[in-house]
């Protein structure tokens, strides 16, 4: 079962052609979602270019990731956003950047159970995988039939009369 993320992120690699992680090249993604990379000393986006600072090939899919949920998913510009909507926007773009550059539907398809597979395969760095095999991880004990038995009892033990 995808959340409604992983369902946008599994349909949005369909429409572009993209299925393995051998296709997750920053270039040809960037190149097929109409944007343009630019390289400055700081990372942003601003309208169709994604301007990336400099950094190993992994900090650029990294932050390229983060970027592309803001031209994505997200409209406005954060010089005129309130303080904490800019937060909930950077949160946002920090979770998405997990689930695009590491899709789920790519990690099923692998098998892939450990950091050291999931920085080979996806081009990322051994904290960024860690996170994101352990969000993997969660959700598989989550929606487990065990699990989900054991919380429906134990909410049930729990509740005051």
């Amino acid at each position: 079962m995808y959340s409604h993320l992983e369902d946008y992120i599994y349909e949005l690699y369909l429409k572009i052609g993209i299925t393995e992680p051998k296709e997750l090249d920053l270039q040809i993604v960037a190149r097929k979602l109409s944007v343009e990379i630019l390289d400055k000393k700081k990372t942003y986006m601003f309208e169709d270019e994604i301007f990336l600072e400099p950094g190993t090939d992994r900090e650029r899919w990294m932050n390229f990731g983060h970027e592309i949920c803001h031209y994505l998913r997200h409209c406005g510009n954060q010089l005129n956003m309130h303080q904490l909507f800019i937060d909930l926007q950077e949160y946002q773009a920090d979770y998405f950047a997990y689930h695009f550059c590491v899709p789920t539907f790519m990690l099923e398809d692998l098998k892939v159970n450990c950091v050291a597979d999931i920085m080979k395969h996806f081009n990322v760095d051994c904290e960024f995988a860690l996170r994101r095999l352990e969000m993997y991880e969660n959700k598989q004990i989550d929606y487990s039939p065990n699990y989900a038995t054991y919380q429906i009892a134990e909410n049930q033990n729990n509740r005051n009369y």
